[in-house]
């Protein structure tokens, strides 16, 4: 669904601090290849498409919704995709997402976390790609150039939309690659980071963005992580149910819930002046959804 829903949320504590609030419906965007996911990945599968590759690599951990995302895309698209896989133990675990990515016909190789932090050294790379036959390579996340242009375009249909530029957009930050697309069309971001000791991104993002002399400015919060990533406790569970039967959206617990809990935790400590117009991006990732 091209462009997605733009939904207004109300509430006594929206309208007492006395701000618009927004949600911009990524996560209708597809079944499978939903929210940011598909933006990121649009121009990277395009290319790929255009030099006549047939297999994909990419990286990610048990709940990637990256990788859940490009074993879809890819399988559909007629791709043979790989997927490097953050933890040697996981090879015995069945998540949701690597099962589903193995429905998709997605060869997962699982490397210890010692090597998987060495997936952006270009020595690295190269050894993966001899060691796979030369792959179309896709970064952790689909974080690219290619990336932030999908992303950007999100940001022009919410001008469009709206018929102005928010003052924020709020987004989840797992990599850094969707706040990075939206700065990239200069417009601010909010990013709450899903990773615990998440300030790294800052630079992540900031390296992003070399080249690009409009763009807009960042804040980075860290506080709303729940212990770090695809970590979550009861409070964040009561949340998104409480989300869900305030607005009929659904949330998930490792990107969105963490990311709405510390918006409307700013929006009732009077974070925002009033008049601030935010638009709050459902990323999807709902496959790796808790039920209550």
């Amino acid at each position: 669904m091209m462009p997605t829903p733009l939904q207004e949320l109300s509430g006594k504590f929206i309208e007492e601090a006395g701000i618009k609030l927004f949600i911009k419906r990524d996560d209708l965007i597809h079944p499978t290849v939903s929210g940011n996911k598909w933006r990121k990945l649009k121009y990277s599968l395009l290319k790929a498409k255009a030099e006549n590759e047939t297999v994909l690599l990419t990286f990610g951990g048990a709940y990637s919704n990256h990788l859940y995302a490009t074993a879809a895309a890819g399988n559909a698209l007629g791709f043979k995709t790989i997927g490097i896989v953050r933890g040697e133990e996981l090879a015995e675990k069945e998540t949701s997402t690597l099962k589903f990515c193995r429905e998709q016909h997605m060869l997962l190789h699982f490397v210890s976390r010692q090597e998987y932090r060495r997936r952006h050294s270009e020595e690295y790379l190269m050894r993966i790609s001899e060691q796979f036959n030369f792959p179309f390579i896709i970064p952790e996340g689909g974080t690219s150039d290619l990336a932030l242009k999908g992303v950007g375009e999100m940001v022009t249909e919410v001008r469009s939309q709206l018929e102005i530029t928010p003052h924020y957009f709020a987004v989840a930050a797992g990599t850094g690659g969707t706040a990075a697309g939206i700065l990239s069309a200069n417009a601010d971001v909010l990013a709450f980071s899903a990773l615990k000791g998440g300030d790294f991104l800052e630079k992540e993002i900031n390296e992003l963005l070399i080249g690009y002399e409009n763009k807009g400015k960042l804040k980075l919060l860290t506080d709303y992580h729940f212990g770090g990533y695809a970590k979550w406790n009861a409070e964040l569970i009561d949340f998104i149910n409480r989300f869900k039967d305030d607005y009929g959206i659904q949330l998930e617990q490792v990107y969105t819930g963490k990311m709405f809990f510390g918006l409307f935790e700013l929006i009732r400590n009077g974070y925002f002046a009033k008049g601030t117009v935010i638009v709050a991006v459902h990323t999807g990732g709902l496959q790796g959804l808790l039920i209550r």
